[in-house]
């Protein structure tokens, strides 16, 4: 019999890929701009220590991870016994959940915040607490206001997938300090590469004065490794000796270490990425502005465009054109679409084709 968790589940729904487009449509120039995925894609220098390994494809990954790990210590100045390696950041946030949280305790998420912290949670048959956002963001307040003797973890996602808003420092300090000691928090930051904000908490840094405090991030998104999938989590020796208990033997693959060991090395790669992101924000943002739309201010690699009560036909109709977004009703956002930073003339191209939606809709 199915356990009680998963029997209303609905499974995570990724971006339409491309291949499933030419599939269904038969189209030959497809963009996809639905997954939150550099478009300039990975390093040549982590393409090239991919290479190097593919002569040991026989042999079992090195179960530690003991030279990434090594290498994030050094990256990070923390000590490797606080780095719990995951196949993806979801890896690591659903150990979080099996670690602590038993059926009927507690789980405290924002509204519109990334689907994976309640998929998680349910699968254990978590009480789920789901707090308003405030201008689509985390309300701290509020969410520490849902916080009781049975919450077991909090998780905020900074920034904020679908919607992009980040918490800054002097907010998520406020919340940490008046936390209860029964709860975890979760700080995921997959995105703070990305964020152009001296505002913005390095949740690293905060964890020495609050050791409930666990950051997830990972190398799918700035460093261009989605398809190896390799993310990490910081935290407290106790809190990763709990997490390597049930962590999978082998769980990141021996492409995946080398890429993003050499990843972690090419700050230059890291520091054009975030500045070519800022100047598509600011593409996407003045065309979104032309054709007299708002959009929600956002700090990661996307942007959630609102297009109105027609956003589903909006969001067909440039799938016809070869264009993919992602619709995010799902999220709570029925009137938005939200589109992945890409390419200079991928940019341009999404803005024509939004267009032509707009005025197809409109007749």
């Amino acid at each position: 019999m199915t356990a009680a968790g998963v029997r209303d589940l609905q499974p995570y729904q990724p971006g339409k890929s491309v291949e499933e487009l030419e599939r269904e449509l038969g189209l030959s120039s497809i963009i996809k701009m639905a997954s939150n995925e550099n478009p300039w894609g990975a390093s040549p220098a982590t393409a090239a220590a991919v290479v190097q390994v593919l002569n040991g494809l026989e042999r079992y990954p090195d179960g530690s991870g003991h030279r990434l790990k090594n290498a994030l210590s050094d990256h990070l100045g923390i000590s490797c016994g606080k780095i719990t390696l995951g196949n993806g950041s979801n890896d690591v946030l659903e150990l979080l959940v099996r670690c602590f949280v038993e059926p009927g305790e507690g789980v405290v998420v924002s509204e519109h915040a990334f689907a994976v912290y309640t998929l998680a949670s349910k699968s254990v048959n978590a009480t789920i607490s789901t707090v308003p956002a405030c201008r689509y963001g985390h309300d701290l307040e509020a969410m520490l206001q849902a916080v009781d003797d049975n919450t077991k973890l909090i998780f905020i996602a900074n920034p904020n997938n679908p919607t992009g808003t980040c918490v800054g420092y002097d907010e998520l300090l406020g919340f940490l300090e008046r936390l209860p000691e029964n709860a975890i928090t979760v700080l995921d930051e997959a995105y703070f590469e990305y964020v152009d904000s001296r505002d913005y908490p390095n949740g690293v840094e905060l964890m020495e004065r609050f050791p409930g405090l666990v950051v997830t991030r990972t190398f799918s998104k700035i460093y261009g490794l989605a398809g190896l999938r390799v993310g990490y989590a910081i935290a407290s020796e106790a809190i990763t000796e709990t997490l390597n208990r049930i962590r999978q033997p082998f769980n990141v693959n021996s492409l995946a270490l080398a890429a993003a060991e050499a990843a972690l090395s090419d700050e230059q790669f890291v520091r054009v990425s975030r500045e070519e992101n800022l100047k598509g924000m600011g593409q996407l943002c003045r065309g979104f502005e032309a054709l007299g739309l708002s959009w929600i201010s956002s700090s990661g690699n996307f942007i959630c465009v609102k297009v109105g009560s027609k956003a589903n036909q909006i969001y067909t109709s440039m799938l016809s054109q070869g264009v993919i977004v992602r619709p995010v009703a799902n999220y709570g956002l029925p009137e938005h679409l939200r589109a992945t930073i890409g390419l200079p003339p991928e940019n341009q191209r999404l803005l024509e084709t939004l267009d032509l939606a707009l005025r197809q809709v409109r007749v």
